[in-house]
């Protein structure tokens, strides 16, 4: 049995839960992080203290994309493509929604966790620019290829699924990025997509 660890309104929770229910993997999420902290035998799993972390027989890991990369060559290679170019293509997204996630980081912690007495809208109108001249290059590279991942849908995708979610959900402004908007369509037509990452931003 595959384990996840990891409240499930965490981005990046969301990213392992969804490849989970997307590849039909059994597996059980235990609730740790925010507001159900992190008990010790979950330190001892994971020193970093962040989530997710998973356990697959006795095996333990965290950091959450190589959990995906694992899960996806575990379970369900399908996923990930074997021709190494192609496989590195849809990585260099994975990685590339980590420098995304700092730019969203003001906007989604000031509108989602902060009250609105206590809100930095300087900071979210700078984080809302940031994010969509970060989105532009998403749209150039989804005018080429219909996935991430490449033809076909992947764990590529999976990463910035997750935050394109939060991208439209947000009260921000954003400019008009119609490749990524179709691709955010094709997100929503999976059902494990509607299930674990369309949930309410917490």
């Amino acid at each position: 049995m595959l384990t996840i660890w990891g409240r499930i309104n965490s981005h990046n929770v969301k990213k392992v839960a969804w490849l989970a229910e997307e590849a039909g993997i059994a597996h059980e999420r235990r609730d740790v992080g925010g507001v159900f902290g992190f008990p010790a035998d979950y330190r001892a799993k994971n020193p970093n203290m962040l989530i997710p972390t998973i356990e697959h027989h006795g095996f333990v890991l965290w950091e959450s994309n190589a959990i995906l990369r694992y899960m996806a060559a575990q379970f369900a290679g399908e996923l990930w493509p074997a021709d190494l170019q192609l496989r590195a293509s849809a990585d260099r997204w994975m990685d590339w929604q980590f420098g995304y996630a700092d730019a969203q980081r003001d906007a989604f912690v000031n509108l989602v966790r902060r009250a609105s007495a206590d809100r930095d809208m300087a900071a979210v109108a700078a984080s809302a620019k940031r994010c969509g001249e970060m989105m532009a290059m998403l749209d150039d590279a989804l005018a080429a290829q219909r996935w991430l991942t490449g033809d076909d849908f992947g764990i590529g995708d999976m990463p910035m699924g997750v935050y394109a979610h939060s991208w439209f959900s947000l009260d921000i402004d954003r400019p008009a990025r119609p490749h990524v908007e179709a691709w955010y369509a094709r997100l929503r037509d999976r059902p494990a997509y509607v299930a674990t990452v369309m949930i309410p931003l917490t």
